[in-house]
């Protein structure tokens, strides 16, 4: 899939689309290829059993994880191995860790540590003097090969990332476009806000939690970002709605009019709307990028007007509250202007005239100060290669927010495009914890 296809081509994201390095490209370049078939091997088990690969592999798709309990890049990617194998394995799919230890009491220790279920195996003998490293191009680990039923190679990487979404495309199918759920007109502030309402089945005088999800700038409400999300949270009996804001879309309004501020009063303005649903019952709001700042602020400002808190839930993905620094820096998606000064408008790639009372709003936005009226339950999910916005502007808000989850994702871009599939199942998951309780 095209990455601006999987985040819904937002323009905070335009800086990080196209082909990426990555750690493959400095660790990986001798790795096994897609392709060519698995040698196979003999090795023994942690109790000292002989184990041969091609008489326990046959018919199987094979994960091969390269690993030592020596190595710190190891140790800090188990956990996450082992949460695939725990998903996977039900599904089909074996696991074979391939330890690189001599120390065989250090290597079981570790096993142990980490909860690792699936087989190991071993040669015993140092990384370098290895057989298997020889025939499978290891030259670093953590490294992780796929191997087809078939008996070849299906992929070869560092990155664990990377096995876990083949792994999440071939048991589930890749995303395509959802195409279910009630369109439906909203007044917001700048006219019209067009909606897509998502809700399970219902029993006559049955509810349901509503989740309300806010976009980033200048993107709108389709896409996977909060489709998968939608999709899963509709199979757990939790009711959606997904809006353009004015200006974007298929919603009215001139994009040069939007600021962060009205931003808001449509968000309100979405909440009130879903309120006064019969089946609705508990609400969450979620936001992506600027609908991050966005969904923190309509939270603070209702559960101030409110005196508790508003939502049940409060998700952030990439909360992009550097905005405002932007704003007072002059420079928004790298062009430059007059902060103090801007005009009636900025001139954007495409075409897009950012106004200026966007920028005169932004420069004195008081994100975190209001958004901190909300002390209820709350996720921030972030990248630590998100070159749009840091990590730490989402790390701030898990510490205005005590009841808080802060999820930060090693390698992961402003649009989450290094598995997309991971990103909405944290999100997903909290939202279903929340809402189901």
């Amino acid at each position: 899939m095209a990455v601006c296809l999987m985040i819904g081509a937002t323009a905070e994201t335009k800086a990080q689309f196209g082909p990426q390095k990555d750690m493959d490209s400095k660790y990986a370049t001798e790795l096994i290829q897609p392709g060519i078939v698995a040698p196979d091997f003999k090795m023994q088990t942690p109790d000292g059993k002989k184990f041969q690969f091609s008489k326990w592999a046959k018919g199987k798709t094979v994960v091969l994880d390269f690993w030592a309990s020596w190595c710190p890049d190891c140790r800090k990617d188990a956990p996450e191995v082992v949460r695939m194998y725990q998903t996977y394995h039900q599904q089909g799919i074996e696991f074979l860790g391939v330890s690189m230890d001599t120390d065989v009491e250090a290597w079981k220790k570790s096993i142990g540590q980490y909860g690792i279920e699936y087989p190991q195996v071993s040669e015993l003998k140092k990384f370098k003097e290895t057989e298997i490293a020889k025939a499978y191009g290891v030259k670093w680990i953590p490294s992780m090969v796929v191997i087809g039923p078939d008996g070849k190679v299906a992929l070869s990487t560092v990155l664990t990332y990377k096995v876990d979404k083949y792994l999440k495309e071939k048991t589930t199918g890749s995303y395509t476009p959802s195409k279910g759920g009630e369109r439906i007109s909203i007044d917001g502030h700048h006219g019209k806000l067009q909606a897509i309402l998502v809700k399970p089945e219902l029993q006559a005088g049955q509810q349901c939690p509503m989740v309300v999800f806010c976009h980033g700038f200048s993107g709108r409400k389709d896409g996977p970002l909060f489709e998968l999300i939608c999709d899963t949270l509709q199979a757990h009996g939790i009711a959606s709605i997904r809006f353009d804001f004015n200006g974007h879309g298929e919603s009215e309004g001139e994009f040069k009019d939007m600021t962060v501020p009205n931003e808001i009063e449509d968000a309100k303005k979405v909440v009130a709307y879903v309120r006064d649903l019969r089946y609705v019952s508990d609400i969450a709001i979620v936001g992506h990028s600027q609908g991050g700042v966005v969904a923190a602020m309509t939270a603070g400002q209702m559960s101030k007007e409110a005196g508790q808190d508003a939502f049940k839930a409060v998700a952030l993905m990439a909360p992009a509250a550097v905005l405002r620094d932007d704003a007072i820096r002059g420079n928004t998606m790298g062009k430059m202007y007059n902060p103090f000064d801007p005009g009636e408008y900025v001139e954007l790639f495409g075409g897009l005239k950012l106004g200026g009372d966007y920028i005169r709003t932004a420069f004195s936005l008081p994100i975190y100060e209001t958004a901190a009226y909300y002390q209820g339950s709350a996720l921030i999910v972030h990248g630590n290669a998100d070159r749009v916005v840091p990590y730490t502007y989402g790390e701030r808000f898990h510490k205005i927010w005590p009841k808080s989850e802060f999820v930060l994702q090693e390698y992961y871009d402003h649009g989450f495009s290094q598995n997309i599939y991971r990103t909405t199942d944290i999100v997903a998951r909290y939202l279903i914890r929340q809402l189901k309780n």
